[in-house]
């Protein structure tokens, strides 16, 4: 497949093709509440990390997008356990104070589904690499979101992370595309993603009962959601996997 990658910064007309872009995410993904305050901020305040690959038709089929932040700071230095939500925050705070950033973080690399399967991701993360490099940094990190860990929810995320294959290569798919190209990986993430709603909400994005205290399998679920129907709530926490490129 012939692609054209270019940045919103290059390409601003192409804002809300990158941004309507259809993708496979689980909803209830879609409602981690520092997601939803920060992540639409990035096409709009630092396009110049937003890159979108057209086909031949000029059809947005993949985008990748990433932050740069401070993270050689007193109070950080190590990856945080909070992931990709703290790296949001960390992120668009240094922007308000004026902080001079020292790392990229990837946040998403999304591929069209008429297209998954084709190569896109990796593709798409050797841009974000190259175009890191551009910027003048020299490395990016990543909270990763295994690709495959749904289909073991009940594995712990420190024993899956760092499962290899018989030729030593990760695991995991995702995990796989990035030390192919060239990354370490570092640390789990325990708490990448928060998302606490009602139990109607659960309900609305699942289709499941949600009326059993304790964990339940949802699908798309990196872990198992724990319900609390006597309080009214559910909550998932999403585990993430830290992984390092140095550029």
């Amino acid at each position: 497949m012939e692609l054209k990658v270019s940045s919103l910064a290059e390409r601003p007309e192409m804002h809300d093709q990158v941004v309507d872009m259809a993708t496979t995410w689980p909803e209830f993904l879609l409602n981690d509440l520092v997601g939803d305050a920060h992540y639409g901020r990035i096409a709009t305040e630092l396009p110049e990390f937003v890159l979108f690959a057209e086909d031949e038709h000029g059809e947005v089929v993949a985008h990748a997008y990433s932050v740069p932040f401070a993270l050689d700071e007193e109070d950080r230095r190590e990856l945080p356990a909070r992931g990709w939500d703290q790296t949001l925050v960390w992120a668009f705070a240094d922007r308000r104070r004026g902080t001079s950033p020292d790392t990229v973080s990837a946040v998403s690399i999304v591929v069209a589904p008429h297209v998954q399967g084709a190569g896109l991701s990796g593709r798409m993360l050797s841009a974000m690499r190259d175009n890191a490099r551009a910027h003048g940094f020299g490395e990016v990190v990543a909270p990763v979101r295994p690709s495959a860990k749904h289909l073991e929810p009940r594995t712990p995320i420190a024993e899956y992370a760092f499962r290899r294959r018989a030729d030593g290569l990760p695991y995991d798919p995702w995990l796989r595309v990035h030390v192919r190209a060239g990354a370490t990986i570092e640390a789990v993430a325990p708490a990448s993603m928060t998302v606490a709603a009602s139990l109607e909400e659960w309900r609305g994005w699942t289709g499941l009962p949600f009326d059993t205290e304790g964990p339940v399998e949802v699908p798309g679920a990196l872990v198992p959601v724990h319900c609390e129907p006597g309080r009214g709530y559910a909550v998932y926490v999403e585990p993430n996997v830290w992984v390092r490129h140095t550029l």
